[in-house]
């Protein structure tokens, strides 16, 4: 997948992937069998938004909301960060 989703899809953990907070360490991470992701709170940000009800441009329209940065830039990061993680089967799209 490129880094620009087609905007209506719906990015969402695949079965067996969890957004986890790591309450001992006091930080966030993305579990899957035999691995974990240690995320920094931008990513925790984005993947709290993928649950499979939103789209990718309703999870960057909030994300833009959020931060109060150029529409154009979050598209292009959340679209890498996204295609990176479906490239190592740890996101899904609907």
């Amino acid at each position: 997948m490129s880094d620009a989703p087609d905007p209506s899809s719906r990015p969402t953990l695949p079965r067996g992937v969890r957004l986890k907070h790591d309450a001992l360490r006091g930080e966030w991470v993305l579990l899957a069998p035999e691995r974990l992701l240690k995320l920094d709170t931008v990513a925790v940000e984005i993947l709290q938004r993928c649950t499979g009800e939103a789209t990718f441009d309703a999870v960057v329209d909030d994300l833009v909301r959020v931060f109060a940065a150029p529409r154009e830039r979050i598209a292009a990061d959340v679209g890498t960060m996204l295609s990176g993680l479906a490239a190592k089967r740890l996101l899904d799209w609907r």
